[in-house]
């Protein structure tokens, strides 16, 4: 038996809480993971985890062993990334997830610089505003914006996106320019609703004006649950969008959206990076979260009402 192993196992079945899923995320099969964590067993003289045909449970003994168990992974990653100059040049591959829009308009322009300065890390990138099960589709980070709802995750506020609402031109010919956001409650007037994935519900929007604080929640032609094909659906003219300013910045200065309710404003929406708890910061996730923090202080600060 493979004491690194069969520990680097138990861990991630703990973690996931399946062998199936343990075996999938280190790229093993169910039958070796589960040998592994018997042979564990077997040399400890304990039981680490009970079994039912549903799931799969820590003991209290398992616990306490997982606890060390970790420890002992990071200090085990630490030692060799401190070897040949590898704690100054990190390397490997980093399981990242990010929205759609961030992904095209900030993230991926910048990636060049980020490979020259890191060249040994490999990025595996998925783009989308779904939910992820961090631990269980073995993903090192995710970047998100809003208010983090899973407690259970580590985070670090990157930024905050500054939001205005815009609509085509084509959309306001047709339906006249609302001079106030309650009139986007009208039945003349449209959104483009966004349906977030982990409430399923759309967002609602608070705008304030001296004093003035209103809910805008509007009726839809259309809702989506990507960032892209909201705006997308904008720029079409099916209706009234809430943008980050980066989103909307190049379609201003084209004219295919315009500003609206200027004298209105709403609260800006953080921005995190987010990561499994109890699990190691390994030096190639330390540096690309270092590297969010850098793009994000150039294009979306963080506000200094918010920290």
């Amino acid at each position: 038996m493979d004491r690194f192993d069969a520990m680097q196992a138990f861990a991630r079945v703990v973690e996931t809480g399946s062998f199936t899923k343990a075996a999938q995320t280190l790229h093993m099969s169910r039958t070796s993971v589960t040998q592994l964590v018997q042979q564990l067993e077997a040399r400890l003289r304990v039981r680490l985890l009970n079994r039912t045909t549903r799931k799969v449970n820590v003991t209290a003994d398992g616990a306490a062993y997982y606890e060390r168990v970790i420890r002992v992974l990071a200090d085990i990653d630490d030692a060799e990334t401190s070897l040949s100059g590898a704690s100054a040049s990190p390397r490997g591959r980093l399981r990242i997830d990010v929205p759609s829009p961030f992904a095209r308009l900030i993230l991926i322009p910048a990636l060049p610089a980020f490979h020259a300065r890191f060249p040994e890390i490999q990025l595996d990138m998925g783009v989308s505003d779904r939910m992820v099960d961090l631990i269980g589709e073995n993903v090192d980070c995710v970047v998100r914006g809003g208010e983090l709802t899973d407690q259970s995750l580590m985070a670090r506020h990157v930024g905050d996106l500054q939001l205005g609402v815009y609509a085509a031109p084509d959309y306001l010919a047709r339906t006249g320019q609302p001079l106030h956001p309650q009139e986007l409650e009208n039945t003349q007037h449209r959104i483009v609703g966004f349906r977030w994935a982990r409430t399923g519900k759309l967002f609602p929007y608070l705008m304030h004006r001296e004093g003035e604080h209103l809910q805008v929640q509007g009726r839809y032609s259309v809702a989506v649950d990507d960032g892209n094909a909201y705006l997308a659906a904008g720029l079409a003219g099916l209706g009234v969008l809430w943008l980050p300013d980066y989103m909307a910045r190049a379609h201003l200065a084209s004219g295919e959206l315009l500003p609206l309710f200027g004298d209105w404003h709403l609260d800006p929406m953080p921005m995190y990076v987010a990561f499994p708890p109890n699990r190691h910061v390994s030096a190639k996730l330390r540096v690309f979260i270092e590297w969010v923090v850098e793009i994000m202080a150039l294009q979306m600060p963080v506000s200094p009402r918010q920290g």
